[in-house]
């Protein structure tokens, strides 16, 4: 895409977001899906782990962590926006944990939830690499230390297995199944 920089403050590149959100978000509100008008939704998500990723692009990165909240709030979706791995997240965007053990997570903000929103039940398989596995024993006490330690929400990723279609994967030499080690498998069989 000529002149289009991602997940920075490319003009093009927002103005695609924009348009892209909103058309997701539409939808959503016309099937009444949204908590807040009695459907299941309860959480919206704008933008995905970019904390890990921002350091090289510097005071764009945080520029553009404030367009987003700032476009996602004027969205009035009437559920909380979550902001995963992103520390300096501004309010009123909920930053959330992800990983293996999130106990020691803390909000950065002390009147929001500690909220754990991918508990890694396993990880993605790679050609030829060893087939990643967690305990269902260490998944259960993370649980437990993590919601001794304040911790208010809590999602398995993932709870059910799946299948990238069409050959898609997630980086080189990843298979394309989605598995995670998740206690029901892609066909919805519970593993033992």
């Amino acid at each position: 895409m000529p002149r289009m920089v991602f997940r920075t403050t490319n003009k093009a590149f927002m103005d695609k977001m924009q348009n892209f959100t909103t058309m997701i978000v539409d939808m959503v509100k016309k099937e009444k899906l949204f908590a807040s008008q009695g459907g299941p939704i309860i959480l919206a998500q704008i933008e995905n782990e970019y904390g890990n990723i921002m350091g090289p692009y510097g005071e764009a990165g945080k520029s553009y962590i404030k367009l987003c909240a700032n476009m996602a709030q004027a969205l009035n979706v009437g559920v909380p926006w979550i902001m995963c791995q992103q520390n300096d997240a501004p309010q009123p965007m909920l930053n959330t944990c992800n990983g293996f053990y999130c106990d020691k997570f803390s909000p950065n903000n002390l009147n929001t939830p500690k909220m754990w929103t991918e508990n890694w039940t396993g990880w993605f398989k790679q050609w030829g690499g060893k087939n990643p596995h967690r305990t269902t024993e260490d998944v259960a006490f993370s649980v437990a230390r993590f919601f001794q330690r304040g911790g208010t929400f809590n999602n398995y990723y993932m709870y059910h297995g799946g299948t990238n279609f069409d050959r898609s994967a997630g980086g080189p030499y990843i298979t394309t199944s989605y598995d995670y080690d998740a206690p029901l498998d892609e066909y919805g069989k519970f593993k033992l």
